[in-house]
């Protein structure tokens, strides 16, 4: 690849193979990630989208008998994000993930957000409080706790709490920001709020998101890529899978023949 085409990915995705245990979940994938751009993971439940996402940020890690094969190269540095030389801790702050249901610590709106920060060791308080306030904004929920910062965050409603994990997610400073279902828990109105700010943010940083939502994934996503049994069986711009997918197994799940 070119040095041009090189500065246009955040990563790129090598003949991924994953194992839970002997099961074999994720075959042969590899996938461009675009840098700033949104990309989307469709498929029918259980075709390994999440699992795929998990890899991305080492989330496997956390439970033995996993194993990955292959490579997901992050750029510039051309580093390989899952050989065990590299700290999947370090990865997660680089690499920070949303949950399909909001997952507030029991901690106030402030600490939530500090928290990350405090795990990479800063301690200033006029620091932490401007990086806060930053990440809030991002997350587009500053004006409504900036008066109430020290409260429960689970006295924030459905849709503020899934946008307090997006800017916990935003505080230390991403360079790709996995969202995982990040609306199926929430109402319309909240809905919309996340998907303009998934459109808002790939301004900064680079997004992966898995929607069960077809409707979602052609609004906020740049590229889209259709998974089935562990593969990626096709992956282009969002509007030509919509429109003029190349695989007819894309044509048949994305027109609800199946899935």
């Amino acid at each position: 690849m070119s040095e041009k085409g090189l500065k246009e990915l955040k990563s790129e995705v090598k003949n991924l193979n994953f194992y839970y245990g002997d099961v074999h979940a994720l075959k042969n994938i590899s996938l461009p990630i675009e840098r700033r751009k949104v990309t989307a993971l469709i498929g029918p439940s259980g075709c390994g989208k999440t699992t795929f996402l998990r890899c991305v940020n080492r989330m496997h890690d956390l439970y033995s008998h996993n194993r990955y094969e292959g490579e997901i190269i992050l750029y510039p540095e051309g580093i390989n994000i899952i050989s065990s030389s590299i700290d999947p801790i370090e990865i997660r702050m680089q690499i920070s993930m949303v949950f399909q249901k909001p997952n507030p610590f029991p901690k106030s709106i402030y600490e939530n957000v500090a928290y990350g920060l405090r795990v990479r060791g800063i301690k200033k308080s006029q620091i932490l409080a401007e990086k806060v306030e930053k990440s809030l904004r991002g997350a587009a929920l500053w004006d409504e706790v900036k008066d109430r910062l020290n409260n429960s965050a689970f006295d924030l409603s459905g849709g503020q709490q899934q946008r307090l994990c997006i800017a916990r997610a935003l505080a230390t400073n991403p360079r790709i920001l996995l969202f995982d279902e990040p609306t199926s828990a929430l109402d319309p109105t909240a809905t919309s709020k996340i998907e303009e700010l998934i459109i808002q943010l790939k301004d900064e940083v680079t997004i992966i998101i898995v929607t069960h939502n077809m409707q979602q994934a052609a609004r906020v996503s740049d590229y889209t890529a259709f998974m089935y049994l562990g593969e990626i069986v096709e992956h282009d711009k969002t509007d030509k899978i919509f429109t003029a997918p190349s695989n007819k197994l894309t044509e048949e799940y994305i027109t609800g023949r199946f899935g």
